[in-house]
């Protein structure tokens, strides 16, 4: 079978600047041909070092017409490559494309430019619906200036609930969590949680503290008592793993509490506490400030370190 890649978007959508993002990269410098087919020409072109260094040859099909399966083996006869990328028009319907039967789709990614979308989502979106059904992954790109991605995301998701959606702006990726991906309920009174929710929530409330201020929350932490802090505040918190054994952080936010004084440093507690958006002087800006309703002295997790690995 012959691997294919089919990289879909409207025009000016980002497919080239992503194709030409992967022929760059490491992990496809491999052995043997690639044929790279182009279903429209855009403003953006490959460079012929990039083609070269990636043995990487390009064929044009400007027509729909001529899209057809003969033709496809036609050029695969002519060039023998190893694997295939199909830089698809977006204005084609996607539903009518026919591949060779031997021809494997091994992914296929949609690309999105973010400025644009409403557009085309209001006025194509049967097109847009059919590159997005069976794509595996959609990028929106150029998001620099979209107020609330959410909105996008669930158009999508509504569309191809299994896709992988990645956002970009400027300067690379966005690391956003939506709150339809939290793992625990917004509704829950309390929020209780546990190792994977502690540190969402830690992040997550960063971001967007609007979700979390005046709810009640839950969870089991380590005691830390900064030298520095005010007389009834402490740090209930988890030492995380953000990306190796050696580069480890305490995730906790300032807290509340009358009865600071009877804690110990590295003491294991169960906090049942309220949110609250307060100036603290350590953040040097307001943050999230935790009012502890309960602290009770509890036994350590099986797993006193969370991963983000």
């Amino acid at each position: 079978m012959k691997p294919v890649y089919i990289i879909n978007g409207f025009l000016e959508s980002g497919k080239t600047e992503f194709i030409t993002y992967t022929l760059n990269q490491p992990y496809f410098q491999i052995k043997g041909k690639t044929l790279l087919i182009l279903c429209e020409e855009g403003e953006t072109e490959y460079e012929e070092f990039l083609l070269k260094k990636s043995r990487t040859v390009v064929e044009l099909l400007e027509e729909e017409e001529e899209f057809t399966p003969s033709r496809l083996i036609e050029l695969e006869k002519k060039h023998k490559p190893e694997r295939i990328i199909i830089e698809y028009n977006g204005m084609w319907n996607f539903k009518n494309m026919k591949l060779p039967w031997h021809w494997s789709v091994e992914q296929q990614i949609t690309t999105i430019d973010a400025s644009t979308f409403p557009m085309y989502f209001n006025n194509m979106k049967s097109l847009l619906a059919e590159m997005v059904r069976q794509s595996e992954l959609i990028i929106f790109n150029r998001c620099d200036n979209v107020e609330d991605l959410s909105v996008y995301r669930r158009s999508i998701k509504a569309i191809n609930q299994k896709a992988d959606i990645v956002f970009e702006d400027s300067n690379g990726e966005i690391d956003e969590i939506f709150e339809e991906d939290l793992p625990y309920s917004l509704s829950d009174d309390p929020i209780v949680l546990d190792n994977e929710g502690y540190g969402i929530w830690y992040l997550d409330s960063l971001d967007h503290l609007e979700r979390y201020e005046g709810k009640k929350v839950e969870f089991t932490a380590m005691v830390l008592k900064p030298e520095n802090f005010p007389e009834g505040y402490f740090v209930p918190g988890r030492m995380a793993m953000t990306c190796c054994a050696e580069d480890m952080a305490f995730l906790g936010f300032a807290c509340r509490w009358e009865k600071t004084g009877q804690l110990e440093n590295k003491q294991w507690v169960k906090v049942t506490a309220i949110v609250r958006k307060e100036y603290f002087a350590d953040y040097q800006a307001e943050g999230p400030v935790l009012e502890a309703l309960q602290v009770e002295e509890t036994k350590a997790p099986k797993e006193e370190v969370i991963s983000f690995v």
